[in-house]
């Protein structure tokens, strides 16, 4: 679809320009969804342990994944802009 001004963006084409932009919010929404895949197989054999508990950890390592992974995306594009960054000779 093209993009004309006054039209409203369909929500595939803003994911596609979301990912293009930036590629580690992908990531992190993958680990996102791997965490709480994980964590709803491991609700089954939880234990002794309370539900609000269990939660409660889920949450933590699934805002973990994210924030990392953004971490690591915000890392790499500064080395690229500072570290890696070719001077022009004019």
């Amino acid at each position: 679809m093209v993009n004309h001004p006054g039209l409203e963006e369909e929500s595939g084409d803003k994911l596609a320009r979301k990912a293009r932009e930036s590629p580690f919010m992908l990531i992190g929404l993958a680990g996102l969804v791997a965490v709480c895949g994980i964590g709803a197989y491991k609700y089954k054999n939880r234990g002794e342990m309370s539900t609000s508990v269990f939660l409660m950890q889920l949450r933590v390592a699934a805002q973990g994944t994210v924030v990392g992974a953004l971490s690591l995306g915000l890392a790499y594009s500064m080395a690229n802009e500072y570290l890696f960054k070719k001077k022009d000779d004019n």
